[in-house]
């Protein structure tokens, strides 16, 4: 059995609904999933599983997360540039990960702890959002939401970490679904997480690559936290990827004091990462 735990999205659906069919041989969508004790996958549905021991997440009340899509490690330097804005963190959330043969030898080389909602399989590799984190969460549940027009879902982690003060933190990584002419499929997403945040009492983290393009999303996204909350993060360092004048990546919290946030720049991805710096309250 491999170190790092997953959840394995079960082979239900080949893409034929793409309408390509070339694309029909490569990519395996999964509707239903299924869940082994051993990278996580789940219309809006959703699976979960819990570890018997998890120590605190934070280091002395004292807790770092870097957020990053990292593109599918498409570039040469994903490694370097993944080692680099890790290397002070309890927790690293990915977007656009995909579980290949290198990537696998950074995880077996590392003590993460891994958790990964596989959204989808291309060329029978797994590809989702993926957690990092120093410690085992007490409870991570993964979620998927099908794309209306290219129909390969998004997916996301709600994450449970216990902390050195007694609260629970809880982790949301969402990857937003892109391609939709309106937002009914994009609402969806935060609909379905929020029925579990609200009855969270305790801190929060909501990050990830949220495709917010325009400002209608930025609202959705904006009036979501809101409503539960939640802060954007305020960041020294701004160089977040933006389409038409908004960024794409996004940091929200609560019950947590926010010491220091970045966006540095990088070539090795698409997106530049996120990292900040918290205090427990």
């Amino acid at each position: 059995m491999s170190r790092y735990s997953k959840v394995i999205a079960g082979v239900g659906v080949v893409a034929g609904a793409l309408g390509v069919s070339a694309l029909n041989l490569s990519f395996d969508v999964s509707e239903v999933p299924e869940v082994s004790q051993n990278v996580l996958a789940p219309q809006f549905s959703y699976q979960c599983v819990e570890s018997d021991i998890a120590l605190p997440l934070d280091r002395d009340g004292q807790l770092s997360v870097s957020v990053w899509n990292i593109y599918k490690q498409q570039r040469e330097s994903w490694r370097d540039a993944l080692e680099q804005f890790s290397q002070r963190s309890e927790l690293v959330l990915l977007q656009e990960a995909s579980l290949t043969a290198g990537l696998k030898a950074y995880l077996d080389e590392t003590q993460w702890k891994v958790r990964m909602a596989n959204a989808f399989k291309f060329l029978n590799t797994p590809a989702g959002v993926m957690n990092l984190s120093t410690v085992n969460a007490r409870t991570t549940c993964a979620y998927l939401a099908m794309e209306p027009w290219l129909r390969l879902p998004k997916s996301a982690l709600l994450s449970e970490f216990n902390l050195s003060n007694g609260q629970t933190l809880v982790v949301v990584n969402l990857h937003g679904v892109n391609f939709a002419l309106g937002l009914e499929e994009y609402k969806a997403q935060f609909r379905a997480l929020k029925k579990v945040l609200d009855s969270h009492i305790g801190p929060i983290i909501l990050a990830g690559d949220f495709n917010t393009w325009r400002q209608a999303r930025l609202d959705v996204v904006n009036a979501f936290a809101q409503s539960l909350g939640l802060v954007d993060v305020t960041l020294r360092r701004d160089q977040r990827v933006k389409i038409l004048g908004k960024p794409l990546d996004h940091l929200y919290y609560r019950g947590l004091e926010l010491v220091d946030a970045q966006a540095p720049q990088t070539n090795a991805s698409d997106h530049n990462p996120i990292i900040a710096d918290f205090r427990l309250q």
